[in-house]
């Protein structure tokens, strides 16, 4: 039986008149979201005068994403992404949604996942030839760069895409940096000029210029593409061969934007990090990449093979996972004995959901081994929802893990990274905890003669 509606929700501590708990969210968000499953399953976080349902239990978030998500719709945090990604993926609801989904689908299909794959490794390549023996790099802003160049180099065409290409480099990095700011923000400072508000509008709307004249000159080109945006625009409905509109292009091209980059870059920087302060946990890796690679070049074929990395990408993903997701109730829904009413505003943290002790033992500890067959079959699904879950999971995890995968298979083999002496990796938070700085030292495996058929990674070992 559900009881009170929101009166049975209790309030987090530490809200402070008219701001409520809008600024401890801002001033410390890592700490605050982990802090409050000490308070409930539902706890009530207060933006201003809006009233948010914290859900701090595994069970309840996979509740709101699978199982009731009919009866909810997306929460505030994605409609102050309206600007940049207009009815996109991210913000669609409803049939638009199913849709848009429908039609995008074929887009990330293993054959064309393989395609993507070869463009990926040629940048792999083209990174780890550029570092240089003894190289100071910080891996954030490293990664980060590769990251935003490599998914503008798989979306548009080169000789097309070049404007397209400076345009993400210089506004995605504001708009990561801004959006959560935004969607905590107490809601009568929406349509003020704050500061925050000001940047992200401002690189929104230059971003999304951009698309636009790379869409108006696809279309007007006779060459044919294997990029992105020439498949979307190529994409039909199979029932109604109804085709996307320009403008649903460029939506869903800006949330592929906003989605695809953050996430992967910082995946990369934490994972160096780990390696780094794991010797046998990177040689494990490097052992199976020999196995499964040698050397020759990195494929999408070889994904399904490199199943060690893969666990150590999961357990780097939910050491440092997305800070803040949210939904709204779209009619009264039940949860957790409680009856939401409609239109509550519902917020979760992957980040602290995968930090719950309940959950991991020892959750801080860095454990490859937690994701063994055995481990993992022993753990509830739905403890570990690094790309979501339902009709809501993002469509492009598969491009995002051939990204990561194929890169870290191409540079280990060939560089050791060593951390920088007296530095310490710090977490900062924009949509997901990301290290503030990860500074590196770059080292040769080994000496290797051209056209050597030794092994790099048994050598490093």
């Amino acid at each position: 039986m559900a009881d009170g509606g929101m009166a049975a929700v209790p309030h987090a501590p530490g809200r402070l008149p008219l701001l409520g708990h809008a600024w401890p969210l801002m001033r410390d968000p890592l700490n605050f979201v982990k802090s409050l499953r000490e308070s409930g399953d539902l706890v009530r976080v207060d933006l201003g005068g809006l009233p948010v349902v914290f859900v701090t239990n595994a069970s309840l978030v996979h509740e709101v994403l699978v199982t009731k998500a009919r009866f909810i719709s997306k929460g505030r945090l994605f409609s102050r992404m309206t600007p940049l990604v207009g009815g996109g993926l991210a913000t669609a609801d409803g049939q638009e949604h199913r849709r848009h989904r429908r039609l995008i689908q074929p887009t990330f299909h293993h054959r064309r996942l393989a395609g993507y794959g070869e463009i990926m490794a040629a940048r792999a390549r083209e990174l780890a030839d550029a570092w240089r023996p003894g190289q100071r790099v910080d891996m954030v802003q490293e990664m980060g760069e590769f990251a935003i160049v490599t998914l503008a180099s798989t979306m548009f065409a080169s000789d097309l895409g070049e404007q397209a290409v400076k345009a993400v480099r210089r506004d995605i990095p504001v708009i990561l940096q801004t959006m959560l700011t935004r969607a905590v923000l107490p809601p009568a400072l929406d349509r003020l000029p704050v500061p925050p508000n000001r940047r992200f509008l401002a690189a929104s709307a230059r971003l999304r210029k951009v698309i636009d004249d790379v869409i108006k000159d696809t279309r007007a080109s006779d060459d044919e593409h294997p990029d992105l945006l020439s498949m979307l625009l190529a994409a039909r409905d199979a029932d109604t061969g109804e085709a996307l509109t320009d403008e649903e292009v460029r939506d869903e091209l800006g949330t592929m934007l906003f989605a695809g980059t953050e996430t992967t870059a910082s995946t990369f920087a934490w994972t160096f990090h780990e390696l780094a302060r794991h010797p046998e946990v990177e040689r494990r890796v490097l052992e199976e990449i020999d196995e499964v690679v040698g050397d020759r070049q990195v494929t999408f074929a070889d994904m399904s093979r490199l199943t060690y990395l893969r666990q150590v990408l999961d357990e780097v993903i939910r050491l440092h996972g997305v800070t803040l997701l949210m939904r709204r109730t779209a009619q009264p829904v039940e949860l957790g004995g409680v009856e939401l009413p409609e239109g509550t505003e519902i917020a979760f943290s992957l980040y602290a959901l995968h930090l719950d002790p309940r959950l991991y033992p020892e959750p801080e500890r860095f454990d490859p081994d937690r994701w063994s067959p055995e481990q993992r079959a022993e753990r509830p699904r739905e403890a570990f929802v690094a790309f979501g879950a339902g009709n809501r999971k993002c469509i492009g995890d598969e491009f995002s893990w051939t990204e990561i995968m194929i890169t870290l298979a191409t540079v280990l083999p060939r560089w050791r990274f060593r951390p920088v002496p007296g530095v310490t990796v710090r977490e900062e938070t924009a949509a997901m905890a990301r290290p503030k700085s990860v500074p590196m030292i770059v080292e040769p495996r080994a000496e290797r003669a051209p056209g050597s058929a030794e092994s790099p990674g048994l050598r490093a070992s």
